[in-house]
């Protein structure tokens, strides 16, 4: 044992047994070079279903999909008050609204933001989504080539979510950074900085849209009222800042993945051709092969978990991506079905109060991704010779993607 490792085994608390303790850095997963969601399932099938590492302070982690799920549901011992490793605060001390709220306090707030996601709203985005990515898709197809990460995945649903903020496109280049270093630093120094910094740019555009309200997703929040009463600065930026990462970053990273498989999976690339009444049976299994975020919960109460002495004051880890991958209630998991029954069952989105609220945004950008996309560039693969890069943090992301075709 190194000396790094026996200072952080002489650490671990005194009411967790040696036989629940691993060596696992969640930054750092063995093989997410290669295939991160392969690295997580390698923690799921080798260890206990809920396990301690002392690594990036300390905390335990969940890996199966009916602990993952339980979790989930069970706000009174599970909070949602502390949601990242190592310990941080996403924006300078304020609680991030709503995410960081439970029941019954989240709801007002969740309730604020919902009709902007919901299927009509929905609708009426779809429009500028599929104007997008026809521009983003034909612009790329003659050269027989592109890095898909930033040349589409992140272009697509950022301008999509730049519009709906009304925030100018020249400054994605900006913010971006922010989001990744949020999301993926393993530092909590530079998570706050980057949290800070995204507050700091909204800031000037919250206090107008405030002043002078539009029909925008910023002046929706601003003006918006909970328990009867306006929202008040501080939660408007609080609100404001959370919706920033979230629209900077998740969807990004699902097209990254998606891409990446069906590059490598030529069939299933002309099912979704041949099959488009399927089209969202295959985006479903697509989200459930290929979870994205790793949530924390705070632990509020000393009890027993699966064999695992909870003690108050710790984290526990869901890595939502096993949830998907779990056999014991996934036939097969490992094996991208498009026709799997539904419903096809994954966390990919949270479950219970906290799903995400862009869930029914996320599902249809993917899916005019694969119309629109596989309609101008049918036959693409990884650049021979290349391959695609990865990292891991709160959210897993695919950080570069070299693609070819024939033109």
């Amino acid at each position: 044992m190194d000396a790094d490792m026996s200072q952080l085994m002489s650490a671990v608390p005194d009411h967790i047994p040696q036989d629940l303790v691993r060596d696992v850095d969640f930054f750092n997963l063995p093989g997410a070079d290669a295939d991160i969601h392969l690295a997580w399932r390698a923690l799921q099938q080798s260890g206990p279903d809920v396990f301690w590492t002392p690594r990036n302070g300390g905390h335990w982690i969940a890996t199966r999909a009916e602990d993952i799920e339980a979790i989930q549901l069970d706000h009174e011992r599970f909070s949602m008050a502390q949601l990242s490793l190592p310990r941080t605060d996403m924006a300078g001390g304020a609680p991030a609204i709503p995410i960081s709220l439970d029941p019954p306090h989240h709801w007002p707030f969740r309730k604020l933001l919902q009709p902007a996601f919901l299927p009509r709203a929905v609708d009426r985005l779809e429009e500028g989504v599929r104007a997008t990515a026809i521009r983003l898709t034909e612009a790329l197809a003659p050269l027989g080539r592109c890095e898909f990460v930033g040349d589409f995945a992140t272009q697509l649903p950022i301008t999509v979510f730049m519009d709906m903020m009304d925030l100018p496109h020249a400054d994605i280049e900006r913010i971006r950074p922010l989001a990744d270093a949020a999301t993926r630093s393993p530092d909590p120094a530079e998570r706050r900085k980057a949290s800070g910094g995204m507050a700091m740019y909204v800031m000037n555009y919250v206090k107008e849209r405030r002043e002078n309200p539009g029909d925008d997703l910023i002046s929706f929040i601003s003006k918006g009222e909970v328990e009867g009463r306006q929202m008040t600065f501080e939660e408007t930026m609080s609100m404001a800042v959370l919706l920033m990462f979230g629209g900077l970053d998740t969807v990004a990273s699902m097209l990254g993945f998606v891409a990446r498989f069906l590059a490598e999976n030529p069939a299933h690339r002309r099912q979704i051709i041949d099959e488009p009444a399927n089209i969202s049976n295959a985006v479903e299994e697509l989200i459930r092969r290929h979870g994205l975020v790793n949530t924390t919960r705070l632990i509020t109460q000393d009890f027993e978990f699966k064999g695992a002495p909870l003690r108050k004051g710790d984290q526990i880890q869901l890595p939502n991506a096993l949830a998907g991958l779990d056999e014991r209630r996934i036939d097969d998991p490992l094996t991208v079905d498009f026709h799997r029954e539904r419903p096809i069952k994954h966390a990919a989105f949270g479950n219970g109060p906290h799903t995400c609220p862009g869930a029914i945004l996320a599902r249809r950008e993917l899916k005019v991704f694969l119309e629109e996309w596989l309609k101008r560039i049918p036959d693409f693969e990884i650049e021979p010779g290349k391959r695609p890069t990865y990292a891991v943090g709160m959210v897993n992301t695919v950080t570069s993607l070299p693609l070819v075709w024939k033109v």
